[in-house]
């Protein structure tokens, strides 16, 4: 029978849910991971709220609060021992609302079954999109069935990165404004554009020129060469193997990497045109010789526009295009 209760503190209301024997039998197994988590109910809620930031700070996960770990020996056994009733969860459930007040972060139900003592208190909580600290003031990140604390602004910033908090394209890069201001690709884009503007306002306005140093992005798209500001991570690099991908290796390369350099538009471009050249100089097996192989422009293009768009440049390395022989006849 489905019904709910109000804890005492005046709390939200969580539903009860009975569950079949089956069921609670797959609960008290359940395997800890990324994503799942088993707690007893003595856990303090200062250490729950660790794992309430790592699954928040990460992709989500469940949480099944009740259910004891029994160590005897090598031999590790689990048991349902579930809380009294709703009111004695009401320090666990606090422990939700504190670090996510509006409560849209996560669902709580009490699962009641009648082969077993006890509600235990079902969590799931959802991907958030800032960043939940735990009780500490420390956020943690979810890794296999751990809660890492992350330490260290370095750790923070890449952990504002990973959510979407910050972006690394609207980072000020520390070089002389005239990287953009001055070059030939934003002159001639701005001529070609909007011709009545000067670069350096109309920059600013776009938010690629920031307290008057470049953004990322800015040295992305506008800079003549912005691989000298951003190395490892601005570039193309196409690569054409003898075999098929699956054994494809360093031998097996046709020639030594081509690396395509430029801002990012000029990137794309003569990333198209030296892949397109290099496919074309392939045959394939036809029904009674070899023939040339084509690729639509369309398609190539459209790949590597979005190889380079939606890439994360806050991870130094380059965009790769791989092209490998096939024995297909298609």
């Amino acid at each position: 029978m489905c019904g709910s209760l109000r804890a005492h503190w005046g709390g939200p209301v969580l539903d009860k849910r009975a569950v079949s024997k089956s069921e609670a039998d797959k609960i008290i197994a359940i395997e800890e991971d990324h994503w799942s988590d088993v707690k007893s109910l003595d856990i303090a809620p200062a250490k729950l709220s660790k794992s309430v930031s790592a699954f928040a700070n990460t992709a989500g996960g469940e949480m099944f609060i009740g259910i004891d770990e029994v160590k005897a020996g090598p031999v590790k056994t689990r048991r349902w021992r579930g809380f009294a009733d709703a009111e004695a969860a009401n320090a666990h459930v606090q422990v939700f609302e504190g670090l996510m007040p509006l409560g849209g972060h996560y669902e709580a139900t009490f699962l009641a079954s009648e082969h077993h003592p006890g509600l235990v208190l079902h969590i799931t909580v959802f991907k958030a999109k800032g960043i939940i600290n735990a009780t500490d003031g420390t956020p943690y990140i979810r890794r296999n069935a751990q809660n890492l604390p992350v330490v260290g602004e370095e750790a923070l910033h890449r952990l504002r990165l990973d959510k979407g908090v910050v972006s690394f394209e609207d980072t000020p890069v520390a070089i002389p404004p005239e990287e953009i201001t001055n070059s030939a690709t934003a002159l001639k884009f701005i001529l070609s554009v909007v011709p009545s503007a000067e670069p350096e306002e109309w920059l600013k306005k776009q938010n690629v020129l920031m307290d008057g140093k470049p953004t990322a992005a800015g040295i992305l798209l506008f800079s003549d060469e912005p691989q000298a500001s951003l190395p490892k991570r601005s570039a193309i690099k196409l690569y054409q193997y003898k075999t098929r991908g699956d054994e494809a290796s360093r031998d097996t390369l046709a020639f030594d990497p081509l690396t395509i350099e430029g801002c990012l538009y000029d990137q794309i471009t003569e990333a198209v045109k030296r892949t397109k050249e290099v496919i074309e100089g392939m045959k394939r097996l036809g029904d009674t010789s070899l023939v040339d192989v084509t690729y639509p422009d369309e398609t190539l293009h459209e790949i590597i526009t979005n190889a380079v768009l939606h890439r994360d440049y806050s991870i130094p390395a380059d965009v790769h295009v791989r092209v490998y022989e096939s024995d297909s006849k298609c």
